[in-house]
């Protein structure tokens, strides 16, 4: 299981340096600088798959994770040369990106989840074992790097941004879908957390689960991180962060054993649905482009 300090010191924030703050739980802090939040968990992949069902997750999210990949390649489009050819794609899972992705490009993914890689290869992909940057050679460049999901859960990502930086070719392109401090179910959560209801906030941070969420960003401090590790934004946008094929599975997959609670929830989810599409979306999308000048130090 996951295990976080009992008393965790705050560390530096990594967009801007200010010293982080207790948030709402001893777990959680947050920058008074630029609203950067984070979490202090550890990871258990490939330690703890039991409390999990893998073929429900993937039922629950294949829906909404194939159609918002369509969408951001579709968003990505006006951006390509033809020079970018190659493109890497970090935490690939099951795959289904790169299935969409080799379309358009020559495809590798890494995959740490040792399970989840198996799955991947069977299906005959393009995919590494191991963690990024290690798993790559040290000579390999790409032209696309792209992160769904994942950037979230990468206990350092200074470092992670500076190794896309020195792996990307001149002129390429950084792909970041994740969530958002800033979209409607998250703020909800954390208005329940100050109420003392600690379920929805816990979920969305992913306690307890294998591979938790460490970080919360939104737009304006995810920028100035990148900037500081070479990386320019060119465009934003947004993805839907629920859909309804395949909800039930994604509320169930954690927690089996309680259908009445997973039935309500998916029940208040399917009566808000028509409001959510409009209001601000927990899933945002960040494409930057690979600066010339080193990052800094």
């Amino acid at each position: 299981m996951l295990t976080c300090p009992s008393e965790p010191a705050a560390l530096p924030c990594p967009c801007c340096l200010t010293e982080q703050r207790q948030g709402l739980d001893g777990w959680h802090h947050i920058c008074p600088n630029c609203a950067y939040e984070s979490a202090q968990f550890s990871n258990a992949i490939n330690l703890a798959h039991a409390s999990l069902s893998e073929s429900r997750r993937a039922d629950g999210l294949r829906a909404l994770r194939e159609s918002n990949f369509r969408e951001l390649l579709r968003l990505l489009n006006p951006h390509l040369t033809d020079r970018h050819q190659r493109l890497l794609e970090v935490g690939c899972g099951h795959g289904w990106f790169l299935q969409l992705a080799a379309q358009r490009f020559a495809v590798v993914g890494i995959e740490p989840d040792e399970q989840i890689f198996q799955l991947a290869r069977a299906k005959g992909l393009p995919v590494v074992a191991g963690y990024f940057p290690a798993a790559l050679r040290p000579e390999e460049r790409f032209d696309v790097m792209v992160f769904n999901d994942v950037l979230e859960h990468i206990p350092d990502p200074q470092a992670t941004l500076l190794a896309c930086h020195a792996a990307l070719s001149p002129g390429g392109l950084l792909v970041l879908n994740l969530p958002t401090s800033k979209g409607l179910f998250y703020v909800l959560a954390k208005v329940g957390r100050r109420l003392g209801l600690d379920a929805a906030f816990e979920r969305l941070w992913q306690k307890g689960f294998p591979s938790p969420h460490l970080h919360y960003f939104d737009r304006s401090n995810l920028a100035r991180l990148l900037q500081g590790c070479g990386f320019l934004v060119c465009a934003n946008g947004s993805l839907p962060s629920i859909r309804l094929q395949g909800l039930y599975n994604r509320i169930a997959y954690a927690s089996p054993g309680k259908p009445v609670q997973h039935g309500l929830l998916w029940l208040a989810l399917l009566l808000c649905y028509p409001l959510v599409k409009w209001l601000p979306s927990d899933a945002m999308l960040v494409l930057a482009v690979r600066q010339d000048a080193p990052p800094k130090a």
